[in-house]
């Protein structure tokens, strides 16, 4: 597949850093060509709307979560294991495309919340075939989704509230030893 143009790129990501600073009444048409460097024109050019650079930000979701999951089934701890420690938000471009899709949603997006939950249907289907029941999967994208939000918690946050190290090695293998 041929690489997006550069000015393209450029928008979408002016577009996903305002959603994550300052949400999606923030993220206007104009404020986004400004942030990109480009005329409002040549933002049109490539997202005729705001309902197209919404699109955007849902193609390149469903892209990284498409690299994301082959990963997970290449990972040599298996996918339940990497799933569980890659909860743990590392501001990459995954990241940063699930924050900007998540604040959509929190701005009434239908179409975002519905990528979002594709997006977590993917992971629970890769994940799916590696636990013994609903309940166990179940377990895992709990465990993983608390991993994420109290991550956020932690940014700014007197104490850690996410293990790391040996103590999210230790979580990871109770939830290998509950989900087998």
């Amino acid at each position: 597949m041929p690489r997006p143009p550069l000015a393209r790129e450029r928008v979408l990501d002016a577009f996903e850093k305002i959603l994550i600073a300052d949400g999606e009444r923030a993220a206007t048409l104009d404020a986004t060509a400004k942030a990109a460097g480009v005329s409002k024109g040549g933002l049109l050019y490539h997202f005729g709307s705001k309902d197209d650079l919404i699109h955007g930000i849902l193609e390149r979701l469903d892209a990284l979560t498409t690299v994301d999951l082959e990963r997970m089934a290449a990972a040599s701890e298996g996918p339940v294991a990497y799933y569980v420690r890659t909860s743990v938000m590392e501001d990459d471009a995954l990241d940063r495309a699930l924050i900007a899709a998540s604040r959509l949603a929190q701005g009434g997006s239908i179409p975002a919340a519905d990528g979002l939950r594709r997006t977590r249907g993917r992971w629970a289907e890769a994940i799916r075939p590696y636990v013994r029941d609903t309940a166990s999967l179940d377990l895992v994208m709990l465990v993983s989704d608390g991993l994420y939000f109290n991550n956020s918690l932690d940014v700014h946050g007197p104490q850690r509230l996410v293990p790391n190290g040996a103590e999210l090695r230790q979580l990871i293998e109770l939830v290998l030893r509950a989900t087998a």
